[in-house]
């Protein structure tokens, strides 16, 4: 692919994670969507949520691995699945993509590899092997890699390193508090001052609520990459670190609706007006995260014509 790709408009897809669970997969403890790639009778549903971003006007789908690294899958007593895991969620995206006969892209998901919402603050070594083990399995499917909801540089820094190595172009996704900084308390230009380099696609905020990025959004405007988001429409502002409210000792992983709640009142309207100011702020790249519907990518997808 072309490192410009997102100086044009480009629509991402929205929450894979909860468009699965609404559809009828039942999670086991904190696996989530990773228990779709897992259980073999969800495969379908992994193929045709793919399908419906891509019918909603999707130009990139992300794999539906953000739950299957390494620590989660530990945690849960299935690490013995983690290569299959992921390999599935490459396979499943590329089968989407054919079916679908549409020219769209695959970002392969390397998410935070610890917990959500949190910087990771172990050794190198393991969060780089978490990274790289990720990495490698999805690198035969995708076209450039994804970072999925990262909170701290040192967590970029490690995984920038990890996807140079694989010699495919990379988009970053952060994560941002109310504050406008990283949760490890670093801001958007220090990190970017950090970590240009030549494969950089450009940079978004990842899973971070509209008024977040609203806030920060003219930060980001100043480091000269195409920027954008995949906004949350989870109703906490600010969500929880995933320990806080699920455990992977449940037989029957609890929905994070059923702790963040979820805002029906962001219509695919509202979502579109909101689109339209980031992009009147120059954001090129627009998508969503948890709890935002292919009824809002659908809406979204107007503004690259």
């Amino acid at each position: 692919m072309k490192i410009d790709f997102f100086k044009k408009i480009r629509i991402l897809d929205g929450g894979m994670g909860q468009a699965l669970l609404a559809n009828g997969v039942k999670p086991r403890g904190s696996l989530w969507s990773a228990t779709a790639l897992i259980e073999k009778k969800y495969h379908q549903l992994v193929v045709d949520a793919h399908l419906e971003f891509i019918k909603s006007g999707a130009d990139v789908i992300v794999t539906n691995n953000f739950s299957a690294r390494r620590t989660r899958m530990i945690q849960n007593g299935v690490n013995e699945h983690f290569n299959y895991a992921n390999e599935k969620a490459g396979e499943l995206a590329l089968k989407a993509k054919d079916i679908s006969k549409k020219n769209i892209l695959i970002a392969g998901s390397l998410p935070g590899q610890n917990d959500t919402y949190v910087s990771d603050q172990r050794d190198k070594k393991i969060i780089e092997k978490g990274f790289y083990d990720q990495a490698i399995l999805l690198k035969p499917f995708v076209d450039f890699y994804y970072l999925d909801v990262l909170s701290g540089i040192k967590e970029c820094e490690i995984a920038l390193n990890v996807t140079e190595k694989m010699n495919l172009p990379v988009l970053v996704g952060i994560h941002l508090k109310k504050n406008c900084k990283l949760p490890s308390d670093e801001t958007i230009s220090e990190m970017v001052r950090k970590f240009k380099n030549k494969n950089l696609l450009g940079l978004i905020l990842s899973c971070v609520s509209p008024e977040i990025i609203e806030n920060s959004i003219d930060k980001i405007k100043e480091l000269d990459l195409p920027f954008g988001y995949k906004a949350n429409l989870w109703k906490e502002e600010e969500p929880l670190p995933v320990h806080k409210f699920a455990s992977p000792k449940d037989q029957i992983g609890a929905n994070p609706v059923d702790t963040l709640g979820t805002r029906s009142d962001y219509t695919s309207k509202k979502f579109l007006n909101f689109s339209k100011q980031m992009m009147s702020k120059g954001a090129t790249i627009l998508g969503g995260c948890c709890e935002t519907k292919p009824s809002h990518i659908k809406e979204i997808s107007i503004l690259k014509n």
